[in-house]
């Protein structure tokens, strides 16, 4: 899939997840496979830039391009300015967030509630567009409930204010995350326009990857959630794709050496204190449905340093690659 002047191959692109791609989770799925990582959302409200929080999310030093940031709010000019400031910090790629369903995201007018006002999403895409030399994309839910699905009108808006390209997650606002996606309204949508349209929502296999593919017709596919605790799923549906056979899963002591890196990534980007908790949920990620899990979930959340969350950690992969219980 090309995206202005970057071609993301393989085709697979790492959703932007609040909390959860930060930049050594966004290096860890570009290793492993994934041909885009997306950034966190990011405010476009100048007020919040200059916060710790804020800063660790447009910091994308040493990321591989292209660097793509997500931008939220509501209103164009401040968009537009957010967009500007973001490729001064190094965004190669500006993404739009109208797809976040989020109260406290949607209160304030923005992620999907923007889909309300087609009005509003056309200044926003001209605004952004016209304010940086960089490709912007858009992220979309295919409307605000079932009775108001308007992804069609949507996408042909952002494609005639010169939008580089299009997720969408086959779900309403509405919908949250309940329920199954649905693919026809994407499919329906690429077959409208002529940019590149990425198809996201309940795609956690290689084979459900390739059925997303055959159904919808899209040039890509947006993996969210089940990225969490297997980023290795990007390798594993770009061999099914170019293959036509599964990788097996990988062992223990590889996840283990997977792991121990990612912490020892966190535990550098944020510090030791913030590191630690926010390795928490990621630990819980990678150890759900193995043995012992919820025993491994208790140690690591009494941890309080790092050395002893990686020290249990790697005891942990250790001992289920040796077929041993848990040791306390």
């Amino acid at each position: 899939m090309q995206i202005g002047p970057y071609r993301i191959d393989p085709p697979l692109v790492l959703a932007p997840m609040a909390g959860v791609t930060d930049k050594p989770f966004r290096l860890l799925c570009k290793r492993l496979g994934a041909g885009l990582a997306v950034s966190e959302m990011t405010s476009a409200d100048p007020a919040l830039w200059h916060t710790r929080k804020s800063l660790k999310r447009m910091d994308h030093a040493g990321e591989p391009a292209p660097v793509s940031v997500q931008i939220a709010g509501h209103d164009p000019a401040m968009l537009a300015e957010a967009a500007r400031h973001n490729v001064a910090q190094g965004a190669q790629i500006i993404d739009i967030n109208m797809g976040c369903p989020a109260k406290k995201v949607c209160n304030v007018w923005a992620g999907s509630a923007l889909l309300k006002d087609e009005a509003l999403v056309a200044r926003i895409c001209r605004a952004v567009v016209a304010a940086v030399p960089v490709p912007v994309t858009l992220k979309i839910r295919t409307g605000w409930d079932r009775e108001h699905k308007n992804a069609l009108a949507i996408a042909r808006i952002a494609e005639d204010a010169g939008i580089a390209a299009l997720a969408i997650h086959g779900r309403t606002r509405a919908d949250r995350y309940e329920g199954e996606a649905e693919y026809e309204t994407i499919a329906a949508v690429k077959a409208a326009v002529g940019m590149p349209v990425i198809a996201n929502g309940d795609i956690a296999s290689p084979e459900q990857a390739r059925q997303v593919l055959a159904c919808t017709g899209a040039d890509a596919l947006m993996i969210g959630r089940a990225a969490q605790g297997r980023p290795w799923i990007f390798r594993e549906i770009a061999h099914y794709l170019a293959h036509g056979n599964l990788l097996p899963e990988p062992a223990p002591a590889e996840v283990g050496a997977i792991l121990k890196d990612h912490l020892e990534q966190l535990y550098a980007f944020y510090g030791e204190p913030a590191g630690v908790r926010i390795a928490r949920k990621h630990l819980s990620w990678y150890a759900g449905g193995r043995p012992h899990d919820a025993a491994f979930r208790a140690l690591i959340n009494r941890a309080e340093s790092a050395a002893e969350q990686l020290r249990v950690t790697c005891a942990y992969f250790e001992a289920l690659a040796a077929g041993t219980p848990l040791a306390a």
